[in-house]
């Protein structure tokens, strides 16, 4: 098992990443704020303007630290990682299942399916938490409709029709979400998802947190030898990591979406950490980033039984494991890739 490695995030504009030795050196205004062994990093996550000396991205190149740079927004810019690892067999076997129309569709259903089934608990949890409160009936209808949903992805169907059952479903879900927040329902009110930009302080949250788990998913797929760039849920575009795409889709609702609404609803966020742009944007001041990466970080820590594997696992190692599975079902070892189904 692959040992649970820290995420370094880095906010404060005009940062410097070097390394001295064997650790990673973050100063600022010529003065070291950190100072972190190479070994307990997974990763490096850079926002805005924030930079890194040559000696250090060959450091990371060779001990298989990913540099990942982002716009302050969360918008992912570049990113730095060493030589391309991985059996050559597996990815061609990935290539070929993504020209294949049925194997492609086989490999979605499961994703959607876990998308779904994880979204449809999210609701169901919360209309026995908040029962009596306003808009269960409508929680309760949509529960019903994505059970329905899952019962038609029983069978096969063309890959086309499974994106409309995807966005059905999405569309379903998010109709309801607003009947989660029962906080700030004035700052946070949520009426649609709205994406880049973001428009308001809800979507601001959950486009951040969605970008988080992309970073994850796909340092896990590459771990273990497949290609982050070519999916089979989301088409596929130059520089879209669609299968880090698909693979985040059964993560979003339990992980992304819980802890969005759990910031909001305990207040551990607050109005004023976000600012509207002249273009209507939405962004986080530093200060609510912060405590989104730091409540991120520890939520990946808490352990959660993984259904399939049958095992207690840390919340951040779930990437590697579903990305094992994948690729344990493309080298033939499983008949189907098993998606992680939130209990």
């Amino acid at each position: 098992m692959k040992k649970l490695l820290n995420t370094l995030f880095v906010t404060t504009q005009g940062a410097y990443l070097c390394h001295e030795g064997e650790s990673v050196l973050v100063r600022v205004e010529n003065e070291v704020r950190l100072r972190v062994p190479i070994h307990t990093i997974g990763g490096i996550v850079c926002f805005g303007l924030v930079s890194c000396s040559a000696p250090l991205m060959g450091l990371c190149g060779e001990r298989g630290v990913r540099i990942t740079h982002l716009s302050e927004r969360g918008r992912f810019h570049a990113r730095v990682e060493g030589p391309v690892s991985g059996n050559v067999l597996l990815r061609r076997e990935q290539y070929r299942r993504a020209d294949q129309p049925e194997a492609a569709s086989a490999l979605a259903s499961s994703i959607v399916i876990g998308k779904i089934a994880n979204s449809r608990t999210v609701l169901q949890r919360a209309a026995r938490d908040h029962e009596g409160k306003g808009g269960m009936d409508d929680i309760e209808r949509v529960v019903a409709r994505l059970g329905s949903l899952l019962k038609e992805l029983e069978n096969d169907i063309p890959l086309d029709n499974l994106r409309g059952r995807e966005g059905e479903a999405a569309n379903l879900y998010f109709g309801v979400f607003d009947h989660l927040i029962t906080a700030q329902k004035e700052d946070f009110k949520f009426v649609a998802r709205s994406r880049r930009p973001p428009l308001d302080n809800i979507n601001a949250l959950l486009s951040f947190l969605y970008t988080l788990l992309v970073h994850d998913a796909s340092a896990a797929l590459e771990t273990v030898g497949l290609d982050p760039q070519v999916g089979y849920l989301h088409a596929l575009r130059p520089g879209r990591p669609a299968l880090a795409l698909d693979m985040i889709e059964e993560f979003r609702p339990f992980l992304a979406d819980r802890l969005a609404l759990s910031l909001v609803n305990l207040r551990q966020v607050q109005a004023g950490g976000f600012v509207k742009s002249e273009s209507g944007a939405v962004v986080m001041d530093d200060e609510t980033r912060k405590a989104l990466l730091l409540a991120y970080q520890k939520r990946k820590q808490e352990e959660i039984y993984h259904p399939f594997i049958e095992e207690d696992v840390p919340v951040g190692l779930l990437f590697h494991v579903q990305a094992l599975l994948m690729a344990r079902h493309l080298r033939g070892d499983l008949d189907a890739y098993p998606p992680f189904l939130w209990r």
